[in-house]
């Protein structure tokens, strides 16, 4: 999944950004509120981590300025702890809060809850016929037995997953499952769907050729 990062504090910025990678997100930062929204509103993120003090435009106007086109979960940051901060934010549309200084695995927690909620999927683990996905430890299980996938691979079998029943496009995954400096022209696709169906079942996933991807279950 695709996540951004939008902090001016450029030691907090690394390491969110960092630690989010390690769980094998793809990762986008912005170092200022306009650089954020432009990205924000040109690509479609699974999830924003928002700083509230912003050099060229603040957090609060980021929010404001995006909500009225997409509804992107954001988890807000900010230093300020107080009820009325919060409620503040809550109300004009984020999805979480939490507060500095922050522990990074609580974070990354958020964040898959966040991505979990927007696709309405409320527990953990999705079972797909004999194969089930633990969205919290990130995890493949065949029959009762692990499967190990590659980073990559696991992150395109949970965007399939979470919308299962649904085709997703070819662009759709590169928006989610690549960052902004990978090349959207490679074939990586393709080699990842080949892999995954040698794991898991030449029927696990379909191609629909010339439109994109999907899992029938």
């Amino acid at each position: 999944m695709r996540v951004l990062v939008v902090e001016d504090e450029p030691g907090l910025r690394d390491a969110v950004a960092t630690s989010l990678r390690e769980e094998h997100y793809a990762v986008d930062e912005a170092a200022d509120g306009r650089t954020g929204l432009q990205k924000a509103r040109q690509w479609s993120y699974d999830a924003i981590v928002l700083d509230l003090m912003l050099p060229e435009i603040d957090g609060w106007e980021l929010l404001a300025q995006l909500r009225k086109t997409h509804a992107t979960p954001v988890l807000i940051l900010t230093a300020r702890d107080t009820v009325e901060e919060r409620v503040r934010g809550l109300d004009r549309g984020a999805d979480d809060y939490l507060c500095k200084p922050f522990s990074l695995s609580e974070l990354s927690a958020r964040v898959r809850a966040l991505i979990r909620r927007s696709h309405g999927q409320a527990k953990a683990e999705i079972v797909i016929g004999s194969v089930v996905i633990n969205t919290a430890n990130r995890t493949v299980a065949k029959e009762g037995h692990p499967v190990d996938l590659t980073a990559r691979e696991y992150t395109l079998v949970e965007l399939l997953a979470l919308n299962r029943g649904e085709l997703v496009s070819r662009s759709t995954v590169y928006d989610h499952v690549f960052d902004e400096n990978e090349d959207s022209l490679s074939n990586l696709v393709d080699v990842h769907i080949y892999n995954i169906r040698k794991k898991l079942g030449k029927n696990f996933v379909t191609t629909r050729r010339g439109h994109g991807y999907i899992i029938e279950t």
